[in-house]
């Protein structure tokens, strides 16, 4: 949270990577691409394939929480009470969700996007019973328009849809989606957060190839330490055998 919320290194990442996808989706409004980026049906980790364009008018589709917005009235609340997630105090706080900012750079990109002709569409994982305090939260960081349904999904549409890959689908059928951004490898592919999965394997499909050329070429992923699915792993998933050091002095307990 202090590097998240508090740091101007922080700060810096998030105007770096809103930079990065503001010219990324510009340069794709002056030279339309064949294909979007979202992935068609059927891609798997090994073998993606992505939606094409045809005709249809061009779009970006970002995540919310910590990508656009920081949440920092829940995660000031968690951090007072001393745990990590309260299911019971986040409902509360979705009714609400008033005490947030924008992401350093999120404002400025958003308006040259938008004025460059091409939507902007929120894919959040958010409650679809919040959409009205969601959208309001959204405009009042100055990120909007959000509405929903129109450039505003969240989980539960449809109903019973708890995923974003449906969404993302949904959204991909009516527009060319020229870039995705999120915090989290889920934000972009539901793929990546398959079960049994690993730790490794999860970071070695994201960092290889054919996804290692997508980061900052049409999907880009803002710095999130304080929650979320990549935040796993002991010590024999983090620190691979061939890297670690032996201290001749003796290990350290």
């Amino acid at each position: 949270m202090q590097w998240l919320y508090g740091s101007g290194e922080g700060g810096a990442a998030s105007i770096q990577a809103y930079h990065a996808f503001r010219d990324h989706v510009l340069a794709a409004a002056r030279n339309r691409p064949r294909d979007g980026v979202v992935l068609a049906a059927g891609s798997t980790l090994a073998a993606p394939s992505f939606v094409p364009c045809g005709n249809k008018p061009l779009a970006v589709v970002l995540d919310a929480d910590e990508t656009v917005i920081q949440n920092l009235g829940l995660e000031y609340a968690f951090a007072r009470r001393g745990v990590d997630y309260d299911r019971d105090l986040h409902q509360r706080w979705q009714s609400e969700s008033g005490q947030v900012a924008a992401m350093p750079g999120a404002v400025a990109a958003l308006r040259a996007v938008r004025a460059a002709g091409v939507k902007v569409i929120f894919n959040t994982n958010r409650d679809a019973e919040h959409a009205a305090a969601t959208a309001a939260a959204l405009n009042r960081a100055g990120l909007g328009p959000a509405a929903h349904l129109d450039t505003l999904f969240l989980r539960g549409d449809p109903p019973g849809d708890r995923e974003k890959d449906g969404r993302r689908a949904r959204i991909a059928e009516r527009y060319c989606v020229v870039a995705m951004a999120g915090d989290q490898l889920g934000d972009f592919s539901d793929l990546f957060n398959a079960r049994g999965l690993g730790v490794r394997e999860r970071r070695l499909a994201a960092t290889a190839q054919p996804f290692a050329s997508l980061w900052g070429n049409g999907w880009f992923m803002l710095s999130n330490p304080v929650y979320g699915p990549g935040l796993r792993g002991g010590f024999d998933d983090v620190f691979p055998a061939e890297t670690r050091w032996a201290d001749p002095q003796g290990d350290e307990h």
